[in-house]
């Protein structure tokens, strides 16, 4: 059966990374969190003060960027290697949520990841949830998501996130970081955060993380036998 791409973009906190890992798991294919890699960005250009309003600080830092996954047997997760160093905890915070969105702006940072991710997913057979998979990294993907939520809903499933990692955050602070995230995301000038026009779209307020990936495999099983029946035909 010939492996697809699945690109789901949307909003923080809509159930992206949840709903694209466990479609992921259950169609065999690899998972890839782009909005991971630019974290991990963050992280390094953080740790290594480097001016956003620099471009040639920016592309030397990303001469020395790898943004690795590998899957760990123990707690069934793919993690987030940066430099050979498992940095996946440390991307979730706080203070890396409140400074991404400055990063994955920059016109340099996002050439450079697209880049790393278009590779990652030549060989088709994964599943990629970001902001611009759909409309920049692959516009060619078989099935496209949208996803969209309300910011209350958003806000109070990101609180519970970081209460899970044990660190308590005011629900106005996320509220207000996902507002100012979503105006950068939709403004930049670099592949903003749009609907393709072809993507399907998906509001997540008022549904379970199992609704939602029925909602994705049953897209993907939709244009795989449609594909299929196709081939049959000709």
């Amino acid at each position: 059966m010939k492996k697809i791409v699945i690109a789901l973009d949307g909003y923080s906190s809509c159930g992206k990374s949840t709903t694209a890992k466990l479609v992921a798991s259950e169609l065999g294919y690899a998972y890839i969190d782009t909005g991971a890699m630019y974290r991990a960005v963050t992280l390094y250009f953080l740790e290594h003060h480097v001016s956003l309003t620099n471009p040639k600080e920016i592309r030397d830092a990303l001469g020395h960027i790898e943004v690795e996954f590998h899957h760990n047997p123990k707690t069934s997760r793919n993690e987030v290697f940066l430099n050979g160093l498992n940095v996946e905890d440390e991307i979730r915070k706080m203070y890396i949520s409140n400074q991404v969105s400055e990063v994955s702006v920059v016109p340099e940072v996002r050439h450079a990841m697209v880049a790393q991710q278009q590779k990652m997913g030549r060989k088709r057979g994964v599943v990629m949830d970001g902001r611009d998979i759909g409309t920049a990294v692959f516009p060619d993907a078989e099935v496209k998501i949208f996803m969209t939520a309300d910011v209350d809903t958003r806000a109070r499933r990101r609180q519970d996130e970081l209460l899970e990692k044990k660190q308590l955050v005011n629900l106005d602070e996320i509220k207000e970081n996902l507002q100012k995230r979503d105006h950068i995301d939709s403004t930049r000038q670099e592949s903003p955060l749009r609907r393709a026009e072809d993507a399907h779209l998906l509001d997540t307020s008022h549904m379970t993380i199992d609704e939602q990936v029925e909602f994705v495999l049953e897209k993907a099983a939709s244009h795989i036998l449609s594909n299929q029946m196709a081939l049959e035909q000709n």
